[in-house]
């Protein structure tokens, strides 16, 4: 019970912000971007913002249209979530090298020191080492309890099990939205894409002269969109495969230490 207790108390405070906080936070930031920022005086020509043509990067970002704030929501998503995953797996692998601990927890279980090895996980911190201290304590408790080693080496296993599944949540957590928004991003840019074009033809199918200038505001739509779009999508792949890359790095310790730890007790007990 105390075991399975510290082990909640420290998958809790692992916990990272809510997503949705997170994305409404982001829509506020990209609608006060798209109408301050990209929607000033200063980026049109005589600085008329519905008629006047754009001068610069911004006023023709601004001309995307309504896509454009979704999509700079989606970006700036991935950026605050990204960068809370950095925080939240960096706390839950723990202050030194998590390599170094796995090799140093095993060497003092072949010499047969507990003590040390839990004196490891409280130096080490975070849900790896809590994981890998409520398995060094069960394996203390079974050389107390008078039942088959099999089965003793069953309730290691199972605290192991119990323990990652209690810490896996929480490092997990905001990856499915990130890899949600890698193809969703790349769809809205898509979107405004097909929008930008329908304007652009729009212009070209009207009697009369060409209209350029709603003939460029579809076009640059249409381009702008691609780009945000495709760069949302680009940076959510990269940030999801990163943090499941160190996720996997963390989970194989707990698999190596959970090995160990039955291995060794395998080897060095009757009964």
């Amino acid at each position: 019970m105390e075991t399975n207790k510290q082990t909640t108390r420290e998958g809790k405070k692992s916990r990272g912000i809510s997503a949705f906080i997170v994305i409404v936070f982001a829509l506020v930031l990209a609608e006060l971007f798209y109408f301050l920022i990209l929607g000033s005086k200063g980026n049109f020509e005589g600085g008329n913002v519905d008629t006047g043509h754009p001068i610069n990067l911004l006023g023709t970002m601004f001309k995307g249209g309504f896509v454009v704030p979704i999509i700079l929501t989606l970006l700036l998503t991935v950026i605050i979530l990204s960068v809370e995953r950095f925080f939240a797996l960096s706390k839950a692998k723990g202050k030194g090298n998590l390599i170094n601990f796995v090799y140093d927890v095993k060497s003092d279980l072949k010499k047969g020191n507990l003590s040390a090895a839990e004196a490891l996980c409280v130096k080490q911190k975070g849900s790896v080492a809590a994981i890998v201290d409520a398995g060094l304590k069960k394996y203390k408790e079974m050389e107390t309890v008078n039942i088959a080693k099999e089965q003793k080496i069953e309730e290691i296993k199972a605290e192991i099990e119990e323990a990652t599944a209690l810490e896996l949540p929480s490092m997990q957590q905001n990856l499915p939205i990130i890899a949600t928004i890698s193809t969703l991003g790349t769809l809205m840019g898509l979107f405004g894409t097909v929008l930008g074009m329908i304007k652009s033809f729009q212009a070209l199918g009207q009697a009369g002269a060409v209209d350029s200038v709603a003939l460029s505001v579809g076009i640059s739509e249409a381009l702008v969109n691609t780009a945000t779009g495709i760069a949302t999508g680009a940076l959510a792949i990269i940030s999801y495969s990163f943090f499941s890359g160190k996720i996997d790095n963390m989970t194989y310790a707990i698999d190596e230490m959970g090995f160990a730890l039955t291995q060794t007790y395998a080897e060095t007990h009757n009964s």
